[in-house]
């Protein structure tokens, strides 16, 4: 899998395409699978698919917000948000059903698509303040997004398969 910084050097079409394939990927990936293989962690520490899909459907809403923010600010917003594991704990993503959370998620998506589809150049270079990754523009959530879709596409593969 690419680094966030092979990612950065993509042009922004190729990381637009990352995205827009990444709800049917998921798809794939769950279609036909028992909510029982859905909900097994394969360890204690580690996430089961069901998990994936919820997180990446709740990150997308978050992002959502944040381009808000740092669109609607004359000088870089301060970012956060709690994390992912308090998410998954308290939206108990254990409880809820994958193809409703993949439907949502891919509703976000579009969503989130429609907006980079809107950007002027000058609105790709604003940005926020991360909490952990400093100044980022919306250019650069882009690439975190390519990168984070492959990612947790890779930990939901790893899920299914029981491992880690």
């Amino acid at each position: 899998m690419p680094t966030m910084e092979e990612y950065a050097k993509q042009p922004r079409e190729q990381r637009i395409a990352r995205l827009t394939r990444t709800a049917d990927d998921l798809a794939a990936a769950i279609q036909g699978q028992s909510d029982a293989v859905l909900s097994r962690r394969p360890d204690a520490k580690n996430w089961a698919a069901k998990e994936v899909v919820c997180h990446l459907r709740d990150t997308e809403e978050a992002f959502g917000g944040r381009f808000d923010q740092i669109l609607a600010m004359d000088i870089d917003p301060k970012l956060g948000g709690p994390s992912a594991d308090r998410w998954a704990e308290e939206r108990q993503y254990l409880r809820n059903d994958a193809t409703e959370a993949l439907a949502a998620f891919r509703k976000r998506r579009q969503e989130t698509l429609a907006f980079f589809a809107r950007l002027s150049p000058a609105q790709w270079e604003k940005g926020g303040i991360h909490p952990v990754r400093g100044r980022i523009t919306i250019d650069g959530f882009l690439t975190l997004m390519a990168w984070h879709d492959d990612n947790h596409l890779d930990q939901l593969q790893r899920a299914l398969q029981g491992r880690a």
